[in-house]
């Protein structure tokens, strides 16, 4: 394998220009972070089906816009309308706006951008998805394209991180996941309460005996940057291929177009080559932004 990075999905038509969506439903994942259920006012403003890893530049009219990646991709469609979800964590003006809206409210997106999770590179070999925090959102579609043709991969780990117990993303699906035989999920947290009842400690403390084939295994990996420069180190410890770890870089994407130069990190233009995007590629310029 050589250290290229694939080439960025094409820009969809009109990519400049938001396309208006109507909040369906929200669901609150805890205090800080919704999950919004959206789908196009008409079925002129859909946008091209995303693929696990992409992301959509959502617009609040008067307030701004932001990058958040897909967290669902449903496969069915409802009144001819494909509806798509976004999960967002409250840390700024328009973040915060879009934690706040309710259904009926109307937001603008446009989209789909950057490169994907390349899921189907990982058929037919063992997979580690390695979440932190919010970082489980983009890596959801991973899950459930793998769930949904779960005999054409070998075995599965999930971990996923949290720094308390309240601070898990999709609580429903991760209690039924962990029930499920065919996939080994790991939970863990940073500040256990008197409660809990899974793992304590940082996410790289379950990567050292997995239960995989490191010659063929593909890791996904999302969380703050520096917890994916020590979870990939530990992978690479464990034989796994820097080529096969792939990490979503989300860095100051705001015109998903690779024109202003926000999302650059050396000669990468994360919102078109990235968010999804080999270690391999990525790490000599993130090794030496962190310096």
């Amino acid at each position: 394998m050589g250290t290229s990075v694939p080439p960025a999905d094409e820009l969809p038509a009109e990519p400049m220009r938001p396309r208006p969506h109507r909040v369906v439903s929200t669901t609150r994942e805890h205090a800080e972070a919704v999950t919004l259920e959206v789908e196009p006012c008409s079925a002129a403003d859909a946008l091209a089906p995303p693929r696990p890893g992409q992301f959509n530049m959502m617009w609040v009219f008067g307030v701004g816009e932001v990058a958040i990646s897909v967290s669902r991709i449903p496969v069915a469609e409802t009144r001819g309308l494909p509806r798509v979800h976004h999960t967002i964590r409250a840390v700024g003006t328009v973040t915060q706006a879009l934690n706040a809206l309710m259904p009926g409210d109307v937001v603008g997106l446009r989209g789909p951008f950057g490169h994907g999770w390349d899921v189907d590179d990982a058929v037919g070999r063992d997979v580690v998805v390695v979440a932190g925090g919010v970082g489980l959102a983009p890596l959801r579609p991973v899950v459930d394209a793998i769930l949904a043709d779960r005999a054409r991969y070998g075995h599965v780990v999930l971990i996923v991180g949290a720094r308390r117990p309240r601070d898990f993303l999709f609580v429903p699906e991760l209690d039924a996941w962990r029930h499920r035989e065919d996939l080994d999920v790991m939970v863990t947290v940073d500040a256990p309460d008197d409660g809990w009842k899974g793992g304590v400690g940082v996410v790289t403390k379950w990567l050292r005996h997995l239960p995989v084939d490191p010659e063929h295994t593909t890791a996904f990996v999302c969380g703050p940057e520096v917890m994916m420069r020590f979870v990939a180190r530990s992978l690479l410890d464990g034989g796994i291929d820097p080529e096969t770890i792939r990490v979503s870089l989300e860095r100051n994407m705001h015109c998903a177009v690779a024109e202003c130069g926000h999302c650059q990190l050396g000669g990468l233009f994360v919102c078109r080559e990235g968010p999804a995007i080999p270690w391999a590629r990525v790490a000599p310029d993130l090794l030496v932004a962190q310096r």
